[in-house]
C-alpha cells in the first residue's frame, strides 16, 4: 500500500469514534444496530483492526452516510455537486449538507395536491428550524395549527408532534435545519452594535 492509503486507513478509527460520540451512542448501542460485537467497533475505533466494507456498510447505514464519509476518502473526479433527492412522506428532500453529525441543511418541496391533506403529526429525536421560501405552509405543532408564507421562520423541538403541509394545496418551497441531538440554529436578531 502506498502512503496516502495508508493515511486514509489509519484515520478511519478517530473518524467512527468522533461521529459515535456525536450521536451520542455507546459501543453496546453501536453493536446491537450494526450487528458488529463491541470488542471489533472498539478495535475498530482504536486503529488496532482495519476497516474492511464488510465493517463499514452497516456503520454507514446505521449513521445515514455515504462509505466515503466514514473512510475521508479524497474527492475525485469530477468537481460538481450532485444532489440527490430524496422522496418521503409525498414529499421531496434535497440534501444541501454532507458531513456525518451536527445540522444538517435540506430543501424541502412539497408538491401540489388537488385537495389539502389531513394532518398526521409525527414525533422523533431532534430540534428543526425551516425558512419558507415560496408557498403557504401548514404547520401543525402540538395543539397550534399555523399558516406561515413565505418570509416566515419557524423552529421547535421534534419530539413535540409535528406535521408541515400546503394550507391551500399549492406547491410549498422551504429550507429546514434540523440536528438530530437538539442542536438550534442560533439567529441573531440584533447584530451587535459598533461604537
Amino acid at each position: 500500500m502506498d502512503q496516502e492509503t495508508d493515511d486514509v486507513l489509519d484515520g478511519v478509527g478517530p473518524r467512527l469514534r468522533t461521529l459515535r460520540r456525536e450521536r451520542g451512542l455507546t459501543l453496546a448501542d453501536l453493536a446491537a444496530t450494526t450487528g458488529v460485537s463491541e470488542s471489533t467497533l472498539s478495535r475498530l475505533e482504536s486503529g488496532q483492526r482495519r476497516a474492511t466494507l464488510e465493517l463499514l456498510l452497516p456503520l454507514a447505514r446505521t449513521y445515514d452516510v455515504p462509505l466515503d464519509d466514514l473512510v475521508g476518502a479524497p474527492r475525485t473526479g469530477d468537481p460538481r455537486i450532485h444532489l440527490k433527492p430524496v422522496k418521503r412522506f409525498g414529499m421531496i428532500f434535497i440534501p444541501l449538507s454532507r458531513r456525518p453529525g451536527g445540522v444538517h441543511a435540506f430543501k424541502m418541496i412539497i408538491p401540489a395536491v388537488p385537495e389539502p391533506l389531513e394532518p398526521t403529526p409525527q414525533t422523533h429525536d431532534g430540534f428543526e428550524w425551516l425558512y419558507v421560501l415560496s408557498g403557504r405552509l401548514r404547520l401543525v405543532l402540538g395543539e397550534r395549527d399555523l399558516t406561515l408564507p413565505a418570509g416566515e421562520a419557524a423552529e421547535f423541538d421534534t419530539s413535540l408532534p409535528h406535521w408541515l403541509g400546503s394550507a391551500d394545496g399549492g406547491a410549498v418551497e422551504l429550507l429546514i435545519l434540523f440536528g438530530l441531538q437538539g442542536e438550534r440554529a442560533h439567529v441573531r436578531a440584533h447584530p451587535h452594535e459598533r461604537r
